[in-house]
């Protein structure tokens, strides 16, 4: 591999495990925080935060900015909302099993839009990760209620729709633009959507002071940092490519659960990981022979 794609590759893995400790950073806070709260924070912290390296660097087009738009609106403002609307009427079985369609649907968008080709090989390898993804978040145990699709599972299903056009319309925009200064307006939009819709629905400001430094960690890393890299990624090896790495943040997510809060890895999960991992090296393989074939 040349230097770009062990950037994209190294970059798509950091934004996974940083996306993977959300959970964990979140966890001492979020029963006594309101969710659109904290998420209306922790953007507008993470657009803080990236407001020292953001450069103006660039040419921005006209339909640019609709793109930006678009996404900052999508994908930090509207998609989070519905999600957590919907959450709040689902199961959190349901919902991490609804969750894993944005993978699906953000490959399926690159299929069609941006004429990406997967091959033979390439969509053996999204099938196996996709399982993988699957029976991570639900070992395997899945609600009866999945069979009966309430409003809180069709939010939670645009939500992963409208994060499927963010990523796809990002790979477009991040080739033309700073990622710094891309993670910094799309964070100040969306939270400032998400603040706004805080106060529309006259949720007290209740924020203690021993719950910012988690709150702040959860800016710069979970949100901030994973978006960041998430980018890198996207304009040095794809989307298909980026979105299946990115599924790792599951894996990494379950990694911390037993690490910091002593959850256990079942059997299945642990196939589960061996079997993301089989999908993702065949797809890197299948490109690395691709390469050497182009060479002769």
């Amino acid at each position: 591999m040349d230097r770009v794609e062990i950037a994209g590759y190294t970059s798509a893995l950091l934004s996974a495990v940083f996306f993977g400790s959300v959970p964990i950073i979140a966890k001492p806070i979020i029963s006594n925080v309101n969710i659109l709260l904290l998420s209306s924070i922790a953007y507008l912290a993470s657009a803080l935060m990236f407001t020292p390296i953001a450069k103006t660097r660039g040419t921005i087009t006209r339909n640019d900015y609709a793109i930006l738009a678009t996404i900052s609106i999508c994908g930090a403002a509207v998609a989070p909302y519905m999600y957590f609307q919907g959450l709040s009427q689902s199961s959190a079985a349901d919902t991490s099993l609804l969750s894993n369609v944005e993978t699906m649907f953000t490959i399926l968008l690159a299929l069609i839009f941006f004429k990406d080709r997967l091959g033979k090989i390439g969509a053996i390898s999204v099938t196996l990760v996709l399982t993988g993804v699957v029976i991570i978040t639900t070992n395997l145990q899945f609600s009866s209620s999945l069979l009966h699709l309430n409003a809180g599972h069709f939010l939670i299903l645009g939500s992963m729709g409208l994060w499927a056009v963010d990523n796809n319309l990002s790979r477009i925009i991040s080739t033309r633009m700073d990622t710094g200064r891309l993670v910094q307006i799309k964070s100040l939009v969306g939270g400032l959507i998400l603040l706004s819709t805080v106060f529309f629905f006259q949720i007290p400001l209740a924020i203690k002071f021993e719950q910012i430094p988690y709150i702040i960690t959860l800016s710069v890393v979970g949100f901030g940092g994973s978006l960041y890299f998430f980018l890198q990624s996207l304009k040095r090896v794809g989307t298909i490519k980026t979105t299946m790495l990115f599924s790792m943040a599951s894996v990494f997510g379950l990694v911390f659960s037993s690490v910091f809060l002593h959850e256990q890895i079942s059997l299945y999960q642990t196939v589960a990981i061996t079997i993301m991992l089989v999908g993702i090296y065949m797809i890197s393989k299948k490109e690395e022979e691709k390469k050497q074939i182009s060479k002769f």
